[in-house]
């Protein structure tokens, strides 16, 4: 039996949105600057924040309060690591304190990084229960499952408002849709990198992609799309990386995400990896993909203009303090061992 999908879950979290690991770090000294981030990913029209990795109600918690509107969901929340009954209590004062903000993204991971592993179908059905018998539970349509195969995408259509699949093709968005059916969200996580010169651009993604190939969740899905062994070696074959990963001019790259949204995504959750090395948060990234998306021509008022110049200045002012910190922080460290460690890690 189909659970009820009301049709305002989609526009809750509108077309885009961004995918982010960095946004839910836990350094102290970063979160002045992750707020700031936050905050002008709103202004900019972005409908949605994915905390990517292994994240929790408390990092959306963090973000929630610095920002007025824009939906905030956990890319995914590993049901190994968090008993339900602490995620339904959480998810309610959440609620309590910004409501219809928050959509709670629920995954099983891998048997490679979670202990204890097994029988993830079961055990997700099982979870799903527990939300719903919970003190506070977690109504249906405020999560949504990390699901890849067919299985996990009907348990999506009939327990959650929808599927989040991450590391898929428009191809493979055409067949989820036709298990999901009509109502149901979509909302994939996309990869992009903003890299017009081909070698470099696939370069990049390569390096991105090396370590998803390897688990096995990831690489039968996309066995069952028609790729090889051969292409989901070194990192991928051209054909792989071109058919994963948006990447190439402005206009290449809003071509590749209209192909996602025709094939029935509702929304997509753009993840960036950037070309060259960084040590902040890909901001500049950011404000590219919300031109290229045309959320920047819907959000030309005055007083968005002012907003978004505001959180710059302030962002500026917070990464120079940052910096600074580190460089005290880092001083000792690289008279001692020669290197400093930069802040931000790869996912």
């Amino acid at each position: 039996m189909h659970s009820p999908h009301p049709t305002a879950a989609k526009p809750a979290v509108g077309r885009f949105g961004i995918f982010s690991h960095e946004l839910r770090s836990e350094d102290p000294e970063l979160h002045g600057q992750v707020r700031d981030a936050a905050a002008e990913l709103e202004a900019l029209g972005f409908g949605a924040i994915w905390l990517g990795g292994n994240s929790s109600v408390r990092h959306a918690a963090h973000l929630a309060e610095s920002t007025e509107h824009i939906s905030l969901a956990t890319g995914i929340l590993n049901i190994w690591y968090e008993a339900a009954d602490t995620v339904a209590r959480q998810r309610a004062e959440l609620e309590r304190a910004h409501p219809d903000r928050f959509l709670l993204g629920l995954g099983a991971s891998h048997a490679e990084l979670a202990q204890n592993y097994q029988r993830p179908y079961s055990t997700m059905v099982e979870y799903l229960d527990a939300l719903d018998t919970a003190t506070t539970p977690v109504p249906a349509q405020r999560r949504i499952l990390a699901a890849l195969g067919p299985r996990m995408l009907r348990l999506a259509r009939d327990r959650a408002a929808g599927a989040h699949p991450y590391l898929v093709t428009p191809e493979y968005i055409e067949e989820a849709r036709g298990v999901l059916g009509d109502e149901p969200l979509l909302a994939p996580e996309v990869t992009v990198v903003l890299e017009g010169e081909a070698a470099r651009a696939r370069e990049t993604a390569r390096g991105f992609l090396t370590y998803y190939l390897q688990l096995p969740n990831y690489a039968a899905n996309l066995k069952r799309l028609g790729f090889t062994d051969e292409d989901l070696t070194a990192g991928g074959s051209d054909r792989l990386v071109d058919t994963l990963v948006a990447w190439g001019t402005d206009e290449a790259v809003s071509a590749r995400l209209a192909e996602f949204h025709t094939a029935g995504a509702d929304h997509l959750a753009l993840q960036i990896i950037p070309s060259e090395a960084r040590a902040s948060l890909p901001q500049a990234h950011w404000r590219r993909l919300a031109d290229i998306t045309g959320l920047t021509a819907q959000n030309t008022s005055p007083r968005t203009s002012r907003h978004r110049h505001r959180l710059r200045r302030s962002a500026a002012c917070r990464t120079k303090a940052a910096r600074r910190t580190r460089a005290r922080h880092a001083a000792p460290a690289r008279r001692a061992t020669g290197a400093a460690r930069a802040p931000w890690s790869t996912p």
